[in-house]
């Protein structure tokens, strides 16, 4: 149950620092509309863009209904992001859940009071942009599908079942 209970803590932070953040571009940095840009850093800058789609722009909100739809969509997989991260045991998975449960809360609440995601983080080397302009809940969405898929693809069955067991791999081995 800690693990669970620090999943929800990780994912409250992940939503705060969202929330923090996009309430900073948009009030004391001053980037209050479309295309108002901060430069920082040769390869970063603040560059206010509104999302009225998903991931990548995709499924784009242009109507009321489409908006809504939207938020109920992500909400109903927020709610089952957090079922599966209650039924989670081991801390990976959780943790994975959790920064995904963060960001989308986080970009849930975007659209629901704005009709749009506030995105702002503009990583490029000279024009060339590797990703499309983020925000704290889209990189901690991505981390955690990011870590999700590994420990699916790159844990063995048998270090799970020994971790369910409270037994490390090597341990087991050398009993069998």
């Amino acid at each position: 149950m800690r693990n669970r209970l620090t999943g929800v803590a990780i994912a409250f932070a992940i939503y705060a620092a969202d929330q923090i953040t996009k309430w900073w571009v948009d009030g004391p940095l001053g980037l209050k509309v479309p295309g108002d840009k901060l430069d920082l850093l040769p390869f970063f800058d603040f560059y206010r863009v509104h999302n009225y789609g998903v991931s990548l722009g995709l499924f784009e909100a242009t109507s009321p209904e489409t908006r809504w739809a939207l938020v109920g969509v992500t909400g109903l997989i927020a709610l089952l992001v957090t079922v599966w991260m209650f039924r989670e045991k081991l801390f990976g998975d959780i943790l994975g859940l959790s920064l995904i449960l963060g960001g989308a809360l986080g970009n849930i609440k975007d659209r629901y009071e704005l009709g749009y995601v506030l995105d702002f983080a503009d990583f490029h080397i000279g024009e060339f942009r590797p990703f499309l302009i983020f925000n704290i809940a889209d990189a901690a969405i991505t981390i955690g599908v990011v870590i999700i898929l590994a420990r699916a693809f790159f844990m063995r069955d048998k270090d799970v079942d020994d971790m369910m067991d409270g037994k490390p791999a090597d341990a087991a081995e050398s009993n069998t």
